[in-house]
C-alpha cells in the first residue's frame, strides 16, 4: 500500500492542472519519442480519434505514460496494479477534467459533470439512488419491452423489403425512447422518423464539440472553433428548450407515475428535506437522456457486431435464450437475470470497446501511487480503460480474441481486482448500471431469439469517437427464425412476434420471485 502524506497547503489552482504541477517525478515517466516545440506529441495523431491514439501510445510506452499536446501535459495509466492502487476511495477521487469539463455547459452540476465539491451531487445522488433498485427495474421491464417491440417491428419491416439494418442508428433510437419513457414518461418518436430526433442531432454535435476543444490550442478555440461554438451553443440551446418542455408538461399534469422525473421534481432529501433547485432538474434530465442512452446504445453495437462475426457464439447465446425463455410469448423481469451467457457476451463487448472509454483519478492528498510516482493533491491522471480491459497479466496473451467465457464465474474470482471498469469506480461510479446492463441483455435475447444476423463479410470494424464510443457504418441483414417449438398459436399467428407487440403481457408478471437478482 502507497503512504500518503496530508498536504496543508494552498487551495487547489483553478482550471486545468497540467501534469507538471502535481507530478513531482514526471521525467520518469515516458512519452513519444518525436515531440515537436510548442505542438507537443502530435506526429502521427488524429484529433478524431484521441481514444485509438493513446491505445497505440500505450502498446509502445507501457502502463503508465505520458502527452503533451499544445503546452499542455497529460498522465495516462493502464497497468492493473496502477488502477487498483487508484481505486482507493480513500486517497483518490473522480477527477472532472478533459472532455468531460467540457460538457458543463450542458450539464452543469449534474451526476457526470459535477465537482466534488457541489453539494447537487450528493444531494441528486441520494434523491434519485432508489430509481435504480430492483422494485424500481421491475417496473421498468414492461416498457423496455414496449420500447424493444418498436426496434422489432422496425426491423421487420426492413427485413421484409430486403434491406440491412443501420445498427448503431436503430440503437440509438432505442436506448433513447427507453430512458425517456421509463424516467421521463415522454415519446420522442425515434421509431416513425426518417432521420434521428432533433435531440440526438444536439446531443452528438455537443459531444463532438466537447472532443474538439481538446485538440486545439485553448487561446486559439474561440478563432479557430468560431462556426462551430455558433453550433454548439445552438445545440445546447435546443437540448435545454427541449427538457424545459418535458418538465413544464409533467408539472402541469401534476405528476406521473414515480418515474425518475417525479422524484427529480418532488422527493426531499431524506436526511435534510431539502429538494432539487429547478435548473439542477435540467441539468440532471439532460444528464440521464444523454449517459442514459448515448452508452448503452454502443454497447449494443459492438455486442451485435461481434455475435454476427462469431456464429458460434451466437448459437450458444441463443440456445440460452430459448432454454431460458421457453415458450413464454415474453419474458418477465427474473428471466433476464437468468442469462447468464448473453450477459458474458455484453460483458467481453464491454471489455473490448468500453463505450465510456477513460475515466480520471485525482490524488485527495499528497500521495505515492502504487508505491512508485509520487502525486501531489489535486495531481490526476486518465485511466485507458480499453487498454486495462487488454492487460495481458490480467486477460492473458490474447486479450483481442473475442471470449465471453472470461467472465465465467470461476474466471472472474481469479482475475485481479479493479481489472474490469466499464462504469468507472468508486462512489462517483455510473449510477444507471444496472438499468443499462438490464436493458441491453434483454434486448440482445429478444434480437437473438427472434433473428438469424449476418455481417457483411467485407466490412471491417471502424471505431468512431465523440467522448463515447460507437461502431461506424455497421449495419447487419437478418434471417428470420422458424416459430419456436412450444410457441402459443397468438405467436405463430404473428409470425412469433417475441417481443414485438405492447399488447403482449410479460409472462409471470404477477408473481415475484425474489431468488433470482442480478
Amino acid at each position: 500500500m502507497a503512504g500518503t502524506t496530508e498536504t496543508t497547503g494552498n487551495a487547489l489552482p483553478k482550471g486545468f492542472r497540467s501534469a507538471e504541477q502535481g507530478w513531482p517525478e514526471l521525467h520518469r515517466i515516458p512519452h513519444p519519442p518525436r515531440r515537436l516545440p510548442l505542438l507537443g506529441d502530435v506526429l502521427g495523431v488524429d484529433r478524431r480519434t484521441p481514444v485509438q491514439d493513446s491505445m497505440r501510445f500505450a502498446r509502445e510506452l507501457g502502463p503508465i505514460f505520458r502527452r503533451r499536446v499544445f503546452g499542455k501535459e497529460f498522465v495516462f495509466v493502464w497497468g492493473a496494479p496502477l488502477v487498483a492502487d487508484l481505486a482507493d476511495e480513500a486517497r483518490f477521487a473522480k477527477h472532472v477534467g478533459l472532455g468531460v469539463a467540457n460538457l458543463r455547459p450542458v450539464a452543469g452540476d449534474g451526476l457526470f459533470t459535477a465537482y466534488n465539491h457541489e453539494p447537487n451531487w450528493q444531494l441528486a445522488h441520494d434523491v434519485l439512488a432508489p430509481g435504480f433498485s430492483r422494485e424500481a427495474m421491475e417496473g421498468y421491464h414492461a416498457m423496455m419491452l414496449a420500447v424493444a417491440g418498436r426496434l422489432t417491428d422496425h426491423w421487420d419491416r426492413r427485413l421484409a423489403a430486403g434491406r440491412t439494418v443501420d445498427v448503431p442508428g436503430d440503437m440509438t433510437r432505442l436506448t433513447l425512447e427507453t430512458i425517456a419513457r421509463t424516467g421521463f414518461g415522454h415519446d420522442f418518436g425515434s421509431f416513425e422518423r426518417d432521420r434521428p430526433h432533433p435531440f440526438v442531432t444536439a446531443m452528438v454535435g455537443t459531444l463532438g464539440y466537447a472532443q474538439r476543444l481538446n485538440s486545439v490550442p485553448g487561446p486559439l478555440a474561440p478563432l479557430l472553433l468560431r462556426a462551430a461554438a455558433r453550433r454548439n451553443a445552438a445545440d445546447i440551446d435546443h437540448l435545454d428548450r427541449t427538457v424545459d418542455e418535458l418538465v413544464a408538461a409533467r408539472r402541469r399534469s401534476g405528476g406521473g407515475e414515480g418515474d425518475l422525473l417525479d422524484r427529480m421534481l418532488a422527493t426531499a432529501h431524506p436526511v435534510t428535506g431539502e429538494k432539487l433547485s429547478a435548473e439542477n432538474v435540467r441539468k440532471q434530465v439532460i444528464t440521464f437522456l444523454v449517459a442514459g442512452h448515448e452508452t448503452t446504445s454502443g454497447a449494443l453495437s459492438f455486442a451485435l457486431y461481434h455475435l454476427a462475426r462469431h456464429p458460434g457464439i451466437a448459437a450458444r447465446a441463443r440456445a440460452e435464450v430459448d432454454a431460458v425463455w421457453g415458450d413464454a410469448p415474453l419474458p418477465d423481469y427474473d428471466r433476464v437475470a437468468k442469462l447468464r451467457y448473453v450477459r458474458r457476451v455484453l460483458d467481453e463487448s464491454l471489455r473490448l470497446w468500453p463505450t465510456a472509454p477513460a475515466f480520471a483519478r485525482e490524488a485527495r492528498q499528497d500521495t505515492v501511487l502504487a508505491g512508485r510516482h509520487p502525486m501531489r493533491r489535486g495531481a490526476w491522471t486518465l485511466v485507458l480503460t480499453p487498454m486495462l480491459h487488454r492487460e495481458p497479466e490480467a486477460w492473458g496473451e490474447d486479450p483481442e480474441r473475442f471470449d465471453p467465457d472470461r467472465f465465467t464465474p470461476a474466471a472472474v474470482r481469479a482475475r485481479p481486482p479493479h481489472t474490469f471498469k466499464p462504469f468507472g469506480t468508486g462512489a462517483r461510479a455510473c449510477i444507471g448500471r444496472q438499468f443499462a446492463l438490464h436493458e441491453a441483455t434483454l434486448v440482445l435475447g429478444l434480437l437473438l431469439r427472434r433473428y438469424e444476423l449476418h455481417a457483411d463479410p467485407g466490412y471491417r470494424l471502424t471505431v468512431t469517437e465523440r467522448l463515447t464510443l460507437m461502431p461506424e457504418g455497421l449495419r447487419l441483414r437478418l434471417e428470420r427464425r422458424p416459430v419456436p417449438p412450444g410457441a402459443t398459436g397468438e405467436d405463430r399467428r404473428r409470425g412469433t412476434r417475441d417481443g414485438a407487440g405492447p399488447t403482449l403481457r410479460p409472462a409471470g408478471t404477477a408473481r415475484r420471485d425474489q431468488s433470482a437478482d442480478d
